[in-house]
């Protein structure tokens, strides 16, 4: 029997058990930036990769909805409440009232600097749904849970992708913004771990100032003179979207490009057609009226953990033990990836395949096959528990 018919059978018994008993109130809180400039509607339109194309609210209250039977069964009212932060102050503030008020947990869709302010605000359980940068990951807090693949767990899987395609001479090129240095040296990690070659790293720049228009042309910043050499792929690191999203089919050979525009590693792709993917599409689609992104499966599944947490004891919804529930080796949630999902013990990663997807269809998986891991082949996406500042969180 799956874990999803216990879970059921489970619930319809503590329907009989507790028939007429009143319901109990379960608060997830969502905690995102107020004005987030990636939902401007005009950007949003653009559908940049790996980009977010709307509230988190939406897949939160669809893993609601879909646990309804469980829900009810066992008499709790789940509470959806959306908090708007305008700074790392206010966010860890608007989770302090959340607490106070008696919620379970939260979502979060909020900035690195922002989470690490929040950080001890509350012993609540939290979900990181919306920031892939690793210093997050680093915090090592017990409670603080992460749902989206971080920025290296994407770097490890490009990398893999690439090896697996001998794709191994890389050109490398980074935009301007400081988020941009950080994946690049991701990048690079990735590409020396993995035994590629990086032929060089170029710079550019989308600027209207006329002397340095050079820096924001493709076929100068691809041509073998400025690559030193001939190259297998392109791989664009652009935290912004904008030059990445018109660089396929513009450089100077004949190349793939890879990162943020061409073949992208993702949490989740609209159009993946396996273990159920295109039925939770197809239901977002209907709820959300627009695709599922990466970020969306992100927030669902970290509902979908909360609710699923709550419900193995519904008599007793505090926050301590739900987070204790979370963190257990057994506890396992199914994200439509096919394998069975867990948190690692060292920094509340959730594990996870990465999809490999040029936005059109998936055209792969990481972890590839033939790459090994003496303990979860999972753990070669990412910081592995030896590399790990944190050790031994509660």
């Amino acid at each position: 029997m799956t874990d999803a018919g216990r879970l059921r059978i489970a619930a319809l018994l503590l329907a009989l058990a507790g028939a007429g008993a009143p319901a109990a109130t379960l608060t997830i809180g969502v905690v995102q930036r107020a004005d987030d400039p990636r939902l401007d509607p005009q950007r949003v339109a653009l559908a940049y990769p790996g980009q977010p194309g709307g509230p988190l609210r939406d897949a939160v209250e669809m893993a609601v909805k879909e646990s309804a039977f469980e829900l009810d069964a066992a008499s709790l009212r789940v509470v959806v409440e959306t908090r708007d932060a305008r700074g790392a102050d206010d966010a860890a503030a608007q989770l302090a009232q959340l607490d106070k008020a008696g919620a379970a947990g939260a979502v979060l869709d909020l900035p690195a600097p922002w989470i690490a302010a929040t950080a001890t605000a509350t012993a609540m359980p939290l979900f990181n749904a919306g920031e892939a940068a690793e210093a997050s990951r680093q915090l090592c807090r017990g409670n603080l849970f992460h749902t989206l693949p971080g920025d290296r767990m994407r770097a490890d899987a490009l990398a893999q992708a690439l090896l697996a395609r001998r794709w191994v001479r890389v050109l490398l090129l980074s935009g301007p913004l400081p988020a941009d240095a950080g994946r690049l040296a991701l990048a690079q990690a990735a590409i020396k771990r993995y035994g590629l070659k990086a032929v060089a790293a170029k710079n550019f720049k989308l600027s209207a100032d006329p002397r340095e228009r050079d820096l924001a042309n493709p076929l100068l910043l691809t041509g073998t003179a400025a690559a030193g050499g001939d190259y297998d792929v392109v791989w664009v690191v652009d935290s912004d979207g904008e030059f990445a999203r018109t660089l396929p089919y513009r450089i100077a050979l004949p190349r793939p490009v890879v990162g943020d525009a061409g073949m992208a590693a993702e949490a989740w792709a609209s159009r993946f057609e396996r273990y159920g993917a295109p039925q939770l599409a197809r239901r977002f689609a209907r709820a959300a009226n627009r695709p599922m992104t990466s970020f969306d499966w992100a927030a669902y599944i970290a509902a979908k953990a909360l609710l699923q947490a709550a419900l193995e004891s519904p008599w007793a919804l505090r926050p301590a033990q739900i987070a204790k529930v979370l963190a257990r080796p057994d506890f396992t949630i199914d994200g439509f990836k096919g394998v069975r999902l867990d948190f690692r013990p060292w920094d509340r990663q959730l594990r996870q395949p990465l999809l490999l997807t040029d936005g059109v269809s998936v055209v792969g998986t990481a972890p590839v096959d033939g790459v090994m891991h003496a303990k979860n082949v999972l753990d070669t996406l990412g910081t592995d528990a030896p590399e790990s500042p944190c050790k031994g969180l509660p």
